[in-house]
């Protein structure tokens, strides 16, 4: 995420309007504008992996999955983000075309550039959707994923996924294994040029 140059601070409303009129998606944080860097194949084919092993869990449940296209609304007036997989089964995020409002379950997919953005000031921001039940980590870097899954009051539960496991995407009751998840994925250079298939 690189933050923009152009334009200067603004309200939520005004960002709406300009960034509906920009050819890059913008992040928009308490009156601040980023630009949306773009990822790697491997970041990109994480994503789509996913995204393929739940399609069959969202549809039967009547939800909505959407990856880094589409935003959602953090706080409103003060946070509008771009996850890389969202999911939403509220009734009333069907009517709005531009954001979710009212997700249950978030994705990021973890780079060199965005990993300490998205494990502190995201997952801050994140918890604070009532509705949100799960946020799920993805690392580029080696065969990972991590889960934190709301349970009563404040409390988030972590739960961390390795080589050889069965990954829980508990929001939506889906399984699958870590290794379909990175089939066909090199893994960045900090954990070696290793390509899984």
């Amino acid at each position: 995420m690189i933050s923009s140059a152009h334009p200067p601070k603004m309200t939520a409303e005004k960002y709406l309007l300009w960034e509906s009129q920009q050819e890059l998606r913008y992040e928009y944080c308490e009156g601040e504008v980023f630009a949306m860097a773009g990822g790697t194949k491997g970041h990109d084919e994480l994503a789509f992996n996913l995204r393929r092993a739940l399609i069959g869990q969202v549809e039967k449940r009547g939800c909505q999955m959407s990856g880094s296209d589409v935003k959602i609304m953090v706080q409103k007036g003060l946070s509008y983000r771009y996850p890389d997989l969202s999911v939403s089964c509220d009734a009333r995020d069907r009517n709005n075309d531009t954001f979710y409002e009212f997700p249950k379950l978030i994705v990021e997919v973890l780079s060199a550039s965005t990993e300490a953005v998205d494990r502190s000031d995201k997952f801050q921001e994140y918890i604070q959707i009532p509705t949100l039940e799960e946020y799920v980590l993805i690392s580029t870097r080696q065969m990972q994923v991590e889960c934190f899954r709301r349970r009563e009051g404040r409390m988030w539960l972590y739960f961390p996924y390795k080589e050889g496991e069965i990954v829980a995407i508990a929001s939506i009751e889906a399984e699958l294994p870590i290794e379909q998840l990175y089939r066909n994925v090199r893994l960045e250079a900090a954990s070696g040029d290793v390509e899984h298939s």
